[in-house]
């Protein structure tokens, strides 16, 4: 894939791209950059797909406005850059989110929704909690050893049992990310409203994914939403945590290839 970059605040922005047709965009999620996505890319050479490091992950730098809001318009640059009108977007956890924000402010620019583990629930007062807590951690004890502690979490007794390379790997490309990037996503997260109503607005299909054993965002949460929209594709990985698209490699591609499908060939009509 070819690596370009965009000025952004005067920062520099990452991102891959290769291919041509539909466009498509996977965001990656808290704790990871772009690497998380490698085994998807070979299922979806078929499109224009798009693969950023977010502002303050993986090789780009922090931005003005880490929000949510202000990593949509990051997103938005790129497109703007690649003169794209339409896309599929599709974010994981905290690429969901940041996915939503997109949603809500330049609906007309998508042609279908992705939440892969992830939510357009605001935030509980638990939740918060423990995210603050997360942040005191990381400013007493430093982003990895905070990561080294959090990562494992992610994944499925099953994985961390009969595949725990896969954390060992998660862990070794986390490296990199820095305490003040960590504590901004964190926060940004505790700020974001519920954005349900992107979900019952949408125009477009959405689709869910959902790991039975994630503890981050657990089934049940997603099951609530899958309702709201007019067209939903919903799929629930039996033998995931939260981290599905290296937990259960060919049945999450089989997935994503199945939505944007039918997304580009309007199948859901």
């Amino acid at each position: 894939m070819l690596q370009q970059q965009i000025k952004v605040d005067g920062k520099n922005i990452f991102y891959t791209i290769e291919g041509t047709g539909e466009t498509v965009i996977l965001l990656h999620g808290f704790g990871e950059d772009c690497n998380i996505w490698k085994n998807q890319i070979p299922s979806l050479t078929s499109y224009n797909l798009i693969v950023p490091d977010l502002p303050g992950s993986g090789s780009s730098e922090m931005i003005t406005d880490m929000t949510m809001e202000g990593l949509a318009e990051a997103v938005k640059a790129i497109l703007d850059k690649e003169k794209i009108e339409k896309c599929i977007l599709i974010g994981h956890s905290m690429g969901g989110y940041i996915a939503l924000a997109f949603a809500e402010k330049y609906a007309p620019m998508l042609s279908g929704l992705g939440l892969f583990h992830s939510t357009a629930f605001a935030d509980g007062e638990e939740k918060i909690n423990t995210r603050k807590k997360g942040i005191q951690f990381m400013k007493d004890n430093g982003a990895l050893t905070f990561l080294k502690n959090m990562i494992p979490g992610l994944y499925a007794e099953e994985s961390k049992k009969n595949n725990f390379k896969l954390i060992e790997q998660h862990l070794e490309s986390a490296k990199s990310l820095s305490k003040a990037a960590l504590i901004a996503y964190y926060e940004s997260m505790i700020r974001r409203p519920d954005r349900t109503n992107v979900l019952k607005t949408s125009s477009v299909p959405v689709l869910f994914i959902a790991g039975k054993d994630d503890a981050a965002v657990p089934l049940e949460d997603i099951l609530t939403q899958t309702h709201l929209p007019d067209v939903s594709f919903i799929y629930i990985l039996e033998h995931s945590g939260h981290m599905g698209m290296v937990e259960e490699v060919e049945k999450a591609n089989e997935i994503l290839v199945t939505f944007i499908a039918a997304c580009e060939n309007q199948l859901f009509t």
